[in-house]
């Protein structure tokens, strides 16, 4: 039986999806525009019904087609065509209000094509024609995961030939069908969804919180449309086979999120209010609501509709609560517009820095934003009956800043209430400065008695001061540290003790303070010059050290000292000692910014702080602003040098848990021995998820790495790096070259990888016997050259030996890297010339169905010989030239072949069996001389063959039977209706073609 990924999980989504709702649509014989992708008919004919007030001609329709076309040219992420797409008055687009009026159609393999460059998803679907979104699969287990797919998504995103098709794109899913591995850093295994970016899009997990009534929401799949969609896509093998039964189970990963995602009510959820376009410093961005924030806007919507007006939203620090609170200005804005009722939104925080960022995060997304900062203002503002100040009619939010509101015994209340406008307060991180006692939630509540209060917090209060529940409700939507881990959107945290050579040398230097100054002041001992320089030296060694480590000179460090006294001071030897060195190395720290609250202007700071998350600057001091609610995804190094208490304790730790890149963790250097009240505020925080949660306490376990995990780790290094001289790169080469074994050398690379990311942890445990043993300035060299030689290993495993060079066309050849003993900027230029050809030529290759071809065999025996001849790594300029050139010899001639093959191919309706049976046919020549005879002789037994497999698959399990059946209907065709004389021998050629194909069909073999 066929058993890829096909057979096992793309035509069973698309049964899947046929139950939901979305009509199967072949594309043979069906045209769309090629430059769009877009189905003309399907749109027109949907344009007009969900526009039957709009009286509209085909005129009106082609001119909207037009507009729409010239949109998705705009280098704008598809943003201008998005806002098209939504648009509430004028022709619509898709009819949002009754959503199952809308066509909705499911295709595969459509071709996304622009000249050469041309890719292919395996499910697209489509809605009044246009192909919103599309879905790649991979069967379970298959090599690199779900990564694979993300290393192709990012190349073609790239590629600025499919920007219209980018721009189009709403929405994508990638499957291989397999359980989320929660233990697992990278999405590798599992079903995950995301939006579309011309640089890499962000694969997001997600995880289902509402129970789905799939006997009411699945329509069963007619008989009739099954056999079609199975004989569209030459799979009527599979028809009866236990594991396409299996595999059409509603619950398999990618059925369940096909229902998540796909299903009818919750896909116009999707487009119409879970889509935003943000402008970050790197240019435009594309995002997607998070799960969490998904559920966290359903739940505040079902709260409300049972007559409640507070609670508080629990999602843990870096899970996106600003971003929480744009999309529900989108959404609640519709909500109680339903209603005939006006909301007027507001975002309070507590301090002029958090302002100032959720101003910026507020107007980064296109909101219209207001700011108070003193109660006359938020007095003012609250007696308005208006809501919308801006004549464009954009959504808008105030945000206001409580911290310099007199505690005033007066009220402000307004007796012009105007009982058409909803006042919606979001109050970030109520677990901190909402005294009961104090004027300010007294002000809210007096003024607006029916105001909604929603709570947020990443940090529920810790003490007994007062409580969070107690003042705004109970907990509307939880997520949790444990769950935003494992999807990825946030690192655990490593901490690190400064080293004890350092702690005793700071400690002569407080004794030789104190002797010189007498009984003074802590905070003036830790802002002396003497103190601060050794402490700035070690910082900014140790920061330079991990860039090496990282092999990353693109992240930032913030410092987070004991009193703005000692910022100052540490700011001015830095400028004096460091600001100034020359230096071409990118590792060496040479910018930084003072951010306090009483140095500079609000403005200067701003630029300061947007500078830091643009990388161009290296490190921030700070004393009290920046602790909380500063996103900066590049800081992952933290330099603790005070003791901070409680939840503030959390909050500043989390700054450093931004995912960036590839990295596994966060780095908080610990100048002030945090640990004690580390472990004090974690025993509360624990407690109070006992008291709350029950045994939902486990949730926040896994904030920091334990000691006992990186202890085994660290073992594994020592272990498998005893025998090798890592001291030595030429050395640690000559040695790992004698490896022949490719796990083994998998393992050496493995353990490689994993030691930079615990250099730290070594430092912190004491394993120093093995910091003398690795170079860690050498290591980012000897895991190149060990990932090297792993890749010749591969190539040599799969060519050279010149056993089994079937898998050439499989091994992604262009990804070895080029090694050069001299490398100037043009052998760069050419291997990376050499790398794209090899690229294009491989793919042209491996599309290709028909292996037996003889003129495919030839230029794949080219191939091959062009690579026995020297080895990758030493090719010089001229043969790299050289190659280039054959290498485009032997790509023009299998596009040719592929060209020809495509359109054999499309007279049997795609059906890659009779091409190549018809081409054996021809290439024999003594069948007949009519190419048109020999079609449609094939054409009939093709008919006669698909009815009958359809109907009883395992007739595919008795192959005497099957040729049996298969002769007489070869000899009516042939013979018979196309009088084609053939002979015994003939007979049986044609007869053994045709049954070989079915037969390595149903088993899944290559043909």
């Amino acid at each position: 039986m066929k058993f890829n990924e096909d057979s096992r999980v793309k035509i069973p989504s698309i049964l899947h999806l046929i139950s939901l709702g979305y009509e199967y649509f072949s594309l043979k014989n069906n045209e769309w525009d090629e430059e769009t992708n877009i189905f003309k008919d399907i749109f027109f004919k949907s344009i007009k019904q969900i526009n039957p007030n709009e009286d509209l001609e085909d005129d009106d329709i082609a001119r909207l087609y037009d507009d729409v076309s010239l949109l998705l040219d705009n280098e704008d992420l598809g943003k201008a065509f998005y806002e098209r797409l939504t648009e509430k008055s004028g022709i619509k687009l898709i009819d949002f209000e009754n959503f199952d009026n809308n066509t909705f159609n499911v295709v595969t393999e459509l071709t996304y094509k622009n000249g050469d460059d041309e890719f292919r998803p395996d499910i697209i679907l489509l809605i009044n024609g246009m192909p919103l979104i599309f879905i790649e699969v991979k069967k379970p287990n298959n090599k690199d995961g779900v990564l694979a797919e993300r290393k192709r998504i990012n190349t073609r995103f790239a590629n600025k030939k499919f920007k219209k098709f980018i721009n189009l794109t709403q929405l994508m899913m990638f499957s291989n069908n397999m359980e989320y591995d929660n233990e697992s850093s990278e999405p590798i295994e599992g079903a995950f969804y995301a939006t579309t970016s011309y640089k890499k899009p962000i694969f997001n997990y997600f995880r289902e919180e509402e129970q789905f009534d799939l006997d009411t929401l699945l329509k069963p799949v007619d008989e009739q449309v099954e056999n079609f969609v199975l004989k569209d896509n030459n799979l009527n093998v599979i028809k009866h086979s236990p594991e396409f039964i299996t595999n059409k189970d509603p619950n398999t990963p990618t059925n369940r999120l096909s229902t998540s995602l796909f299903s009818k009510e919750r896909l116009a959820f999707i487009l119409k209010y879970a889509i935003a376009y943000v402008k970050e410093t790197n240019g435009l961005e594309k995002h997607i609501m998070r799960y969490p924030q998904m559920f966290a806007t359903k739940a505040i919507e079902s709260t409300l509709e049972k007559g409640i007006n507070k609670g508080i939203i629990w999602h843990t620090q870096g899970s996106g609560k600003t971003a929480l609170t744009y999309y529900n200005v989108k959404y609640l804005t519709d909500y109680f517009q339903t209603k005939k009722i006006i909301p007027k939104f507001y975002f309070i925080v507590d301090r002029l820095d958090l302002l100032i960022q959720a101003h910026q995060e507020f107007a980064s997304r296109g909101l219209i934003v207001h700011t108070i900062s003193s109660r006359d203002e938020f007095a003012k503002d609250i007696k308005k009956t208006t809501v919308i100040n801006n004549n464009s009619g954009q959504n808008e939010i105030t945000v206001v800043n409580i911290q310099k509101f007199k505690d005033d015994p007066d009220v402000v209340s307004t007796k012009d209430y105007n009982i058409d406008i909803q006042r919606v307060y979001f109050l970030d991180e109520v677990h901190r400065s909402y005294n009961p006692k104090g004027s300010f939630l007294a002000n809210l509540q007096e003024s607006d008695p029916n105001a909604i209060k929603i709570g947020l917090t990443g940090t529920p209060l810790l003490g007994d001061d007062y409580n969070s529940k107690a003042l705004f409700g109970n907990y509307i939507h939880k997520y949790y540290y444990n769950a935003s881990i494992a999807d990825g959107y946030t690192l655990r945290l490593i901490r690190e003790e400064i080293e004890t050579n350092y702690k005793m040398q700071l400690e002569k230097i407080l004794k030789d303070i104190e002797v010189l100054k007498g009984d003074v002041d802590k905070k003036y001992i830790y802002a002396h010059k003497s103190f601060v320089e050794p402490m700035l030296k070690y910082i900014v060694e140790d920061f330079e050290k991990s860039r090496v480590m990282f092999n990353d000179n693109s992240i930032g460090g913030m410092v987070i000292c004991d009193s703005s006294d000692q910022a100052k001071e540490m700011f001015e030897i830095f400028t004096t000692k460091y600001a100034n060195r020359e230096s071409e190395d990118e590792k060496i720290v040479t910018t930084a910014a003072l951010i306090l609250h009483d140095v500079g202007t609000k403005d200067e700071r701003k630029q300061q702080v947007d500078d830091f998350k643009a990388g161009k600057i290296d490190f921030l001091f700070v004393y009290n602003m920046l602790l909380t609610g500063f996103d900066a995804k590049r800081l992952k190094k933290l330099y603790m040098g005070r003791v901070i208490r409680k939840h503030n304790l959390l909050q500043s730790l989390t700054r450093v848990n931004r995912t960036y890149k590839e990295f596994k963790y966060g780095f908080v250097v610990d100048f002030a021995d945090i640990s004690k009240e580390f472990d004090a505020t974690n025993k509360a925080y624990f407690d109070e998820l006992q008291s709350e949660l029950g045994d939902e306490m486990e949730h926040y376990s896994n904030l920091f790495k334990s000691k006992e995990e990186i202890e085994s780790e660290i073992q594994e290094i020592k272990e498998t790096l005893f025998m090798f001289d890592t001291s030595n790169a030429e050395a640690f080469t000559q040695q790992i070259s004698q490896i022949q074994d490719v796990k083994q050398m998998q393992n050496v690379v493995k353990v490689l990888e994993n030691a930079k990311s615990l250099y730290n942890l070594i430092r912190l445990f004491g394993h120093y016997e093995l910091l003398e043993k690795i170079d860690f300035a050498k290591l980012i060299l000897l895991s190149r050259e060990a990932n090297n030689h792993l890749s010749l290993l591969n190539l040599k495993n799969k060519v050279e030996d010149g056993t089994d060079t079937t898998n050439i066309l499989n091994v992604a050849l262009e990804d070895v890297v080029f090694m050069f003993k001299k490398i100037s900027e043009e052998e760069l230029v050419l291997a990376d010339k050499l790398k794209n050809t090899l690229r294009k030529t491989r793919e042209a290759l491996a599309s290709n169905f028909d292996k037996k071809d003889p003129e495919f065999i030839s230029l794949k025996e080219e191939l091959e010989r062009l690579f026995k001849q020297k080895k990758l790594s030493e090719v010089s300029q001229e043969e790299m030239n050289a190659n280039i050139g054959s290498l485009n010899k032997i790509h023009e001639k299998i596009k040719e072949l592929n060209r020809q093959n495509a359109l054999l191919k499309d007279k049997y309706e795609k059906d890659e069996k009779y091409a190549r049976i018809h081409k054996r046919l021809t290439e024999r020549g003594d069948i007949s001389k009519s190419q048109m005879q020999i079609f449609e002789a094939l054409q009939g037994v093709k008919e006669d063959a698909d009815e009958k497999v359809l109907q009883n698959t395992d007739m595919l399990n008795n192959e005497s039977y099957f040729e049996r059946m298969m002769l007489t209907n070869i000899i009516n065709r042939f013979k018979t209706q196309q009088k084609i004389n053939l002979t015994p021998d003939a007979t049986r050629y044609i007869n053994n073609l045709v049954v070989t194909e079915y037969i390595n069909e149903f088993h899944g073999e290559t043909a």
